[in-house]
């Protein structure tokens, strides 16, 4: 199965993906195959359709799209955990496995197998894995997949920042990176990047002036510049020198962005950052806040003042999590202007922790109770990245830290 499916995706388009995954599935007792992918916000999953879509069932016969609340997909999507369905007279069962490349949450597959298989459902699970894969391959050129995963009309700026970005979420088995944005069709300047260089983690947060094309334009060329220059081997305070330069360079209109740029040490857990401008991060530390990591800031990059911040340092404990975020996540106000705040924030990263789920689906509820709390629509982009460290033995907790126990 997973050899043919190998050898037929190097001439194959996401449209064709369904088709050649029920057929190639079919050869080892895998029947019924649907794939289902997350909409951009993560309320929920849409049914991948396309050229012998009806081999799996066909989009007539199945529900175009389901609730992530309240449903089997859902909470297989939630938690990254297969899960047995609906059982059928003839021995046979829905086996619900999630779509991962590498952790990060694409969908799930769902499939027909004998109950009594215990290799029907391994084999489930690589048919799933090898789905990512093609996913990954192909979505960035498919219209139709780009369509499918949207549920409303995005603006330029968004178009631009979503194009640009790393992945939602990562992992290996020192360290945990998850990342959420909103407004997800209207983002205006914020974003953030990551990127590993050996045993060291680069990341950051920016939030440019304004909300429209322009701050858009603004935090992308302060990413390109960030990107350019760690690349070159810069220090956390060339890097910033850099992105001034480049900003004041490209950008006559005064426009400017407030950033934290941090570098964590994977082998000795020390955390180095500086601050243009930017709210504090924060430290969670065994179910507590610990720590806000105040240190003198420097002015917002591209400003031209020329102010550098201080670089600081903290020792990380494994276990730890280290919370950057924009203001619009603290600042989100509820019809009686009150706003969400920072405490009711790390309360809430501190609470879904204690019950066990995974940093990814976290921000995810996060996210969601931000939007709430703003009756539905913010006025600010609100970013949130939080990594956490586990240490050179912490293979297993960062598996931990990505499934719900």
């Amino acid at each position: 199965m997973l050899r043919e499916l190998v050898a037929e995706s190097h001439l194959m388009s996401m449209e064709q993906l369904p088709g050649a995954a029920a057929r190639h599935a079919a050869d080892v007792g895998l029947h019924d195959v649907v794939i289902y992918v997350v909409d951009l916000q993560q309320n929920v999953l849409r049914l991948l359709t396309g050229e012998g879509a009806d081999a799996g069932g066909g989009p007539g016969a199945e529900s175009p799209e389901i609730k992530i609340e309240g449903t089997i997909a859902g909470r297989v999507y939630q938690t990254v955990t297969p899960v047995i369905g609906q059982a059928f007279e003839d021995g046979t069962c829905q086996y619900w496995v999630p779509i991962l490349d590498g952790v990060e949450r694409i969908g799930v597959v769902r499939v027909t197998i004998r109950r009594d298989d215990p290799a029907c459902r391994e084999d489930a699970e690589y048919l799933a894995g090898m789905v990512a894969l093609i996913v990954v391959s192909k979505g960035p050129y498919s219209d139709s997949y780009s369509r499918l995963v949207r549920t409303g009309d995005m603006t330029v700026s968004a178009e631009m920042q979503w194009r640009l970005l790393p992945p939602l979420t990562f992992a290996n088995d020192q360290v945990v990176i998850s990342a959420a944005l909103e407004p997800a069709y209207n983002l205006g300047g914020d974003t953030f990047d990551y990127a590993l260089a050996g045993e060291t983690v680069h990341f950051g947060v920016f939030d440019a002036m304004g909300h429209d094309t322009m701050s858009g334009l603004t935090s992308t060329l302060a990413v390109a510049a960030f990107r350019k220059y760690r690349l070159q081997g810069a220090d956390i305070p060339g890097i910033g020198r850099g992105i001034e330069e480049v900003l004041t360079e490209q950008d006559a209109s005064g426009r400017f962005v407030t950033a934290v740029l941090t570098d964590l040490d994977l082998r000795s857990g020390v955390l180095s950052w500086a601050s243009y401008g930017h709210p504090a991060p924060v430290i969670i530390r065994k179910g507590r806040w610990v720590s806000t990591l105040e240190c003198r800031p420097g002015t917002p990059l591209g400003t031209g003042l020329g102010v550098e911040p201080e670089l600081c340092t903290e020792q990380l404990e494994p276990g730890d999590r280290v919370l950057l975020y924009t203001d619009g996540i603290v600042e989100a106000r509820d019809p009686d202007k009150q706003e969400f705040g920072l405490r009711r924030f790390v309360d809430f990263i501190i609470k879904h922790e204690a019950d066990g789920l995974a940093a990814p689906e976290t921000l995810r509820r996060l996210v969601h109770s931000i939007l709430a709390h703003h009756a539905g629509r913010l006025d600010d982009d609100a970013t949130v990245l939080l990594l956490e460290w586990h240490g050179w033995s912490g293979g297993k907790a960062a598996l931990r830290a990505l499934r719900q126990t």
